[in-house]
């Protein structure tokens, strides 16, 4: 759970980031910036901010915001409803962002997971992307990612998105985030 003022605190934070990179995003997508702290009372560390401009049945587009180090916890999206998981192509706008996915681990890794929480850091094949860059996921893929020095933002392509059923590999993770007044 988090307290409204420090959610209202990152939100603006938020903001600053996408004007500092210069992506214009309408009042309205202000007003609806999510922070994701996955129910773990640790934002700083791990959770991230996104901003959704579209889902739809086919397909979804949003902004993910990450601060320095914060980290989008390991996940995969897995088939529902006779559908496949979500496919998702990750392209870096700003920052650099660090994206681990499974394949051959990479010797000495640029990040590490959140402490205490290393147990749920399974895949390690590390993909670094600088603005301008992109890698697709396909669906039912497990990855988490981390950003770097200075935070990044990555626009997500994709099929369409249900994040409430998204699978997590600490099962402390709750996706819906709480907000306590």
């Amino acid at each position: 759970m988090i307290e409204r003022a420090e959610y209202e605190k990152i939100v603006e934070r938020t903001l600053g980031y996408l004007k500092r990179a210069h992506i214009v995003i309408t009042p309205e997508e202000a007003k609806n910036v999510e922070v994701a702290d996955l129910g773990l009372n640790d934002i700083q560390n791990t959770g991230l901010q996104l901003v959704v401009y579209l889902n739809t049945a086919r397909c979804c587009a949003k902004e993910l915001i990450l601060f320095p180090g914060q980290t989008c916890p390991q996940h995969r999206h897995p088939p529902a409803g006779g559908q496949a998981g979500k496919e998702e192509t990750f392209r870096c706008r700003w920052g650099k962002v660090y994206l681990y996915v499974e394949g051959p681990k990479t010797q000495n890794p640029k990040c590490s997971p959140p402490k205490g929480s290393e147990q749920y850091y399974t895949v390690w094949h590390e993909v670094q992307l600088a603005p301008g860059q992109q890698y697709t996921l396909e669906p039912n893929t497990w990855h988490w990612f981390q950003g770097g020095p200075e935070g990044a933002i990555i626009s997500e392509f994709s099929t369409t998105s249900r994040d409430e059923i998204d699978v997590f590999s600490d099962p402390n993770i709750k996706r819906q985030t709480e907000i306590a007044d």
